[in-house]
């Protein structure tokens, strides 16, 4: 393992004013959303709304640090044969693969979901790197309910994360370290406090177990938030001032950078809440993004799978990208939102 060059990838995945899009919807995933814009998902379908996206050109060179790709786009070529992972290069953009292979259910924990994939892994990542990724994605699931999320869902989950992250650096890959502890719910912004603590502790203490290099990663968590059906909802201030002062509580200043996850939130609440974060300012690590729908529903809407539309899509990418470009480096405002 090369720490040096690991560290350097990971501060350009961070770097000042951009952030992660997250292009790695499993087919499943992006079927649901191709079926609410009446899209038919198929390879190629799939292959041209991502070749949109990457070649959005002013929102891949200056909004965007990296993608992370599906196992299929990976491998996939543009329209003129050009491979998918060159175009996310010339934009000047790093090229990542997400790696875990979707959840299971935890035995003898109901309701509870366990991350797979790491049989192979370790025969994966070469492949992966030889191809151009350098950095990598793993997601853990917690959920808020009743009696949930127990402490067997936390401490295998945050196992999982730690051996995937140690075969990365192994393997001379970045790991994105994503915990997520899910919005669903009707708990209010404490509960999700301090489950959330619970996951990012047990989290770092694994990574620290299994020797991964803090300087190395990158930590993708969701934001303090309150759950979609909770009576209460936080305000965008109270989102801000939990979450970064959970964050300073739970992840050490070794962390080149912290990319958040949009969980389902609103486009624009996203934003909204990236943003009033780095207002905040003082922190240890860049607070950027490293969001999926919050960057895509705008222009999969304006795209509906029509080639007369790409111009359309792109022009709805580049806004949202700059939007969140703003809020990375705490300079958006809702007055810019509304001007596009």
């Amino acid at each position: 393992m090369n720490l040096a060059d690991l560290n350097k990838i990971a501060r350009a995945m961070v770097a000042p004013g951009k952030g992660l899009l997250a292009a790695d919807e499993s087919s499943g995933t992006i079927k649901k959303r191709f079926d609410a814009i009446g899209v038919e998902s198929t390879e190629t379908t799939r292959r041209d709304y991502r070749e949109m996206l990457f070649r959005s050109r002013e929102a891949m060179s200056n909004a965007i640090s990296g993608v992370i790709l599906y196992d299929e786009t990976i491998w996939q070529d543009a329209k003129d044969g050009t491979p998918l992972i060159r175009l996310i290069e010339e934009a000047g953009a790093i090229p990542g693969i997400k790696v875990d292979e979707g959840t299971q259910a935890l035995p003898n924990c109901p309701g509870e979901l366990i991350t797979v994939g790491l049989d192979r892994l370790a025969e994966r990542l070469p492949k992966y790197y030889e191809r151009g990724a350098r950095f990598a994605k793993w997601r853990a699931v917690i959920d808020i309910g009743s009696g949930i999320p127990s402490m067997a869902a936390i401490s295998v989950n945050a196992h999982a994360l730690a051996r995937y992250a140690a075969l990365c650096q192994q393997a001379q890959i970045v790991p994105i370290v994503e915990p997520e502890v899910l919005m669903d719910g009707d708990h209010d912004i404490d509960r999700c406090v301090e489950v959330t603590t619970r996951v990012l502790n047990k989290t770092f203490q694994e990574l620290r177990i299994q020797r991964v290099a803090l300087e190395g990663m990158i930590l993708k968590p969701n934001m303090a938030i309150s759950g979609k059906t909770s009576k209460t909802q936080a305000s965008v201030g109270d989102v801000a001032e939990k979450t970064v002062r959970m964050l300073k509580n739970c992840v050490p200043a070794s962390v080149p950078g912290i990319a958040f996850l949009s969980g389902g939130q609103s486009d624009e609440e996203a934003t909204a809440h990236l943003d009033a974060m780095n207002k905040i300012g003082g922190l240890p690590w860049p607070l950027t993004f490293s969001y999926g729908r919050a960057l895509q529903a705008a222009p999969q809407k304006a795209w509906a799978g029509k080639a007369e539309n790409v111009a359309a899509g792109q022009h709805a990418f580049t806004h949202r990208a700059r939007m969140n470009s703003l809020a990375a480096s705490g300079t958006w405002t809702a007055e810019q939102e509304k001007a596009a």
